[in-house]
């Protein structure tokens, strides 16, 4: 017969009791201690990125960017009427003189227009001699008046002295002396007024005279200008160099301004640069700069700064100082290369993948444990390859330089 035992039923359920909170702080523990490892530091081949070291000396400042070979002298040639292309005489990459015939329009409107013009100007300096003719025969008629008038005045100025004498010994009566005085002085009179009016009527002679000879100026400045037109329609060079482009085709309707071709200097080129806007703020003209075509490398200083950015790049202008190698053209691809500044006893290192002026960022640094640890630094000044260390480094570490992204969240690498 069994004999029922409580206590040992209870002792039973207590151990159990403690056995599953034991476990269950152990598996806290556990939990715990897991949550705080950190990450196992991976393996990093060390002949796959670029270890550089800090340095302390002068760093050269210096900007990059790509651009072409621009001519200085551009002679873009248009339309000076409406017209159509009837022939090309010459091909783009010939060398031209001012005289060459480049291409020849018609415009048979113009050719009115011209024609017009110059039997406008014919009438004008036709009517001009018939003016002057005219004039002058109506002076001569006013001046053989004048010249009568005068010899009456002298006459019967005579008359009325000789009969003052006669009036005077009592041969004549005084009325007759006065009346010829009267007679003489109003000859005298006329006289005076016909000189005046001789004098007046001269300067209105030469008034029309210039009138007419203004517009004769203008009709001749109108013959001309269609003139200068109608030649426009023979398209020439206009200076000494290279026909770059011919914009038109024959049988093509241009419009007057109508960019027809494009002449340059080819020996007279600058560099024109385009500078990412983050690298341009410290450009300033005068500076020292250099241009690699590829064939050589010419020296040459910033000329003009672009005042807007455009794509995110400013353009730069640069002056060659030097002459250009063979095979330099317009329109050649270059790189140029410009130094802002030289800064002495700083603290820098060639140029980490992600570094920018001025920010801050990380960096992983070599330690003694074989391995590389993640470091905060801030940069300061760049250039195109290295850039100045303001905090976080000093000077002999050696850091990781090529691309890192791949391990920030680790912290730290094993280099093998």
């Amino acid at each position: 017969m069994d004999i029922a035992r409580p206590s040992q039923r209870r002792r039973r359920t207590r151990r159990r009791i403690v056995y599953a909170a034991g476990a269950a702080v152990l598996l806290a523990l556990v939990t715990l201690g897991l949550s705080r490892l950190q990450p196992a530091a991976p393996p990093v081949d060390r002949s796959l990125v670029v270890i550089e070291t800090v340095r302390r000396g002068s760093l050269l400042r210096q900007v990059r960017g790509t651009g072409s070979l621009v001519p200085i002298d551009v002679n873009w040639i248009a339309a000076a009427t409406d017209a159509r292309v009837v022939r090309v005489v010459t091909q783009p990459g010939t060398a031209v003189r001012p005289e060459t015939l480049i291409l020849e329009l018609s415009d048979p409107a113009q050719v009115q227009r011209a024609a017009d013009a110059r039997y406008v100007l014919q009438a004008g300096e036709a009517d001009l001699v018939s003016l002057r003719n005219r004039l002058q025969s109506e002076e001569l008629n006013e001046r053989a008046a004048a010249a009568r008038l005068k010899a009456e005045m002298e006459q019967a100025r005579l008359r009325a002295d000789a009969d003052q004498e006669m009036a005077k010994k009592g041969l004549l009566p005084e009325l007759t002396r006065r009346l010829s005085q009267n007679a003489a002085d109003e000859l005298d009179n006329r006289y005076k007024l016909e000189s005046e009016r001789l004098r007046v009527n001269a300067v209105a002679v030469r008034s029309q005279i210039a009138a007419q000879q203004a517009k004769l100026e203008q009709w001749r400045a109108q013959w001309r200008l269609q003139e200068q037109q109608l030649a426009s329609l023979q398209v020439r060079a206009g200076i000494d160099g290279v026909l770059q482009q011919v914009n038109v085709e024959v049988g093509q309707r241009v419009t007057q301004g109508a960019s027809l071709a494009k002449v340059v200097r080819p020996t007279q080129l600058k560099a024109q640069l385009r500078i990412p806007e983050t690298q341009a703020r410290d450009i300033a003209l005068g500076q020292a700069a250099s241009i690699d075509t590829r064939n050589g490398v010419v020296k040459g200083h910033v000329i003009r700064i672009d005042p807007a950015a455009q794509n995110a790049t400013v353009a730069v202008d640069v002056g060659l100082d030097e002459p250009l190698p063979r095979g330099a053209r317009p329109d050649l691809t270059v790189d140029g290369t410009i130094e802002l500044e030289r800064l002495t006893n700083v603290l820098h290192v060639a140029r980490p993948s992600r570094a920018q002026e001025l920010t801050g960022g990380t960096v992983f640094r070599l330690d003694e444990a074989g391995g590389a640890t993640q470091v905060k630094v801030r940069y300061g000044r760049g250039s195109v390859t290295d850039i100045e260390i303001a905090e976080g480094l000093r000077e002999g570490d050696r850091i990781i330089t090529s691309d890192t992204s791949q391990w920030d969240e680790y912290g730290r690498v094993r280099l093998n």
